[in-house]
């Protein structure tokens, strides 16, 4: 069966704070895109063979024992050449692709800002705040390879860390996303619409948010509301928010805050929700984030969260070794720790009652003709789409993202 190709660069959706982006570096975007979805479809299968064929039967031979870890089976992978070649390969297409968006954004940064900024200029909707202190989950480490992370500043006013981002996403995900990269976003609407019909917020909290790529349709699916976009980089919050006025949208506050210190009042949001946010934070913060998020509920009020899915016990230990590798390998060092958390138990500590809470699939919104679901031909995210229920057929069809929550009790 000849391999499925993801879409072309061409196809990504354009708007009024989108960096220019040349015939090359469009060339060099689809060449990674490809590369990244040959790793998976092709060369990831064949650690599992390696796996089933010579590590884990040297290990019984050897030790009489089967693995007891996902550590000690990752120990004994990196000496296997095809692990080695498909890990080396995974990480510098993600280093690649970082590479590829920084270039873009620095060649043409001074114009890309001045544009940035005839979208921002005299808006109330855009507050940044420079004593807000960067985390240490992100100070201390270049998230997923990104030169100076999200928060980076090279010039006064610089917008840089976001349109690289949104420039480059399109690789890591291998177009699963949807011309505008929202597929996450558009699905999470379609989960509470189908699952809370008669929800109408009045205002929402979408903490983490970034350049809003996932807030921009919870907007449009309730226009009436208020959206508080919140996240720590300056630099992503002026591009987010000239983003979102370049496509019309009037009813999004892009505020400058930190997760650990919110400042607004108890009980003033209908929804508080991040979107694949919390394994990129850290234990304690996941803590606060739950107990912030019951505090800041009205009664009835919806906390939604779409994230990696914990281990189960019964999560077979190769799953686990591939659901790590992130932590290991892609500077993402909370990613493993996330699986180990009991989140219901979170939870129920932060005062959300047990018989309230929630977890659930929502089926991928894919733009039909144009996008296709991508996550499943990453092979070594197949353990999560199973858990979200997601199908694994050969069309690849029903792929689903997975969704955890609660709603707080009417009762004070």
């Amino acid at each position: 069966m000849p391999p499925v190709l993801p879409p072309t660069y061409d196809r990504v959706g354009r708007h009024g704070a989108s960096p220019d982006v040349s015939h090359d570096e469009t060339a060099r975007f689809n060449f990674l895109t490809n590369l990244n979805v040959f790793l998976g479809q092709r060369v990831f299968p064949g650690t599992k063979l390696a796996y089933e064929k010579r590590v884990r039967p040297k290990q019984i031979q050897d030790r009489q024992c089967e693995f007891a870890s996902q550590r000690e089976i990752r120990q004994a992978m990196r000496a296997e050449p095809i692990y080695q070649s498909w890990a080396a390969l995974r990480r510098t297409t993600m280093e690649m692709r970082q590479q590829a968006g920084r270039h873009i954004v620095l060649r043409q940064l001074d114009r890309l800002n001045a544009r940035v900024q005839q979208h921002n200029a005299g808006k109330n909707t855009l507050q940044l705040d420079a004593n807000v202190k960067i985390p240490h989950y992100i100070s201390q480490v270049d998230n997923h390879w990104m030169p100076g992370s999200y928060y980076t500043e090279v010039t006064p006013g610089d917008a840089g860390a976001g349109a690289s981002y949104d420039a480059g996403v399109f690789v890591t995900t291998a177009g699963s996303m949807s011309a505008y990269g929202d597929g996450g976003g558009r699905s999470i609407v379609n989960f509470v619409k189908e699952r809370f019909p008669t929800f109408q917020p009045k205002r929402i909290l979408d903490l983490g948010a970034g350049i809003g790529v996932n807030t921009l349709p919870i907007a449009a699916a309730f226009p009436d509301a208020e959206i508080i976009a919140v996240d720590v980089a300056a630099p992503v919050l002026r591009y987010g928010h000239a983003r979102a006025q370049s496509m019309g949208y009037t009813n999004i506050q892009f505020v400058q805050a930190d997760a650990d210190d919110l400042k607004f009042a108890p009980g003033s949001f209908d929804w508080v929700q991040t979107t694949m946010v919390l394994h990129e934070t850290c234990e304690q913060t996941v803590r606060t984030i739950f107990r912030r998020a019951h505090d800041l509920l009205t009664p009835g009020g919806l906390m939604l969260h779409v994230e990696q899915p914990n281990f189960a016990p019964d999560t077979p230990l190769w799953d686990r070794f591939t659901r790590d590798w992130d932590s290991w390998y892609n500077n993402e060092p909370f990613w493993a720790k996330f699986h180990t958390m009991d989140v219901f138990e979170l939870m129920t500590t932060a005062g959300f009652s047990r018989d309230a809470q929630f977890e659930a699939r929502s089926e991928a919104d894919i733009e039909p003709g144009r996008y296709q679901p991508w996550a499943s031909t990453l092979s070594r995210h197949k353990p999560e789409l199973n858990k979200a229920g997601a199908a694994n057929d050969g069309a690849r069809k029903g792929e689903h993202w997975y969704l955890f929550g609660a709603t707080k009790s009417n009762v004070p």
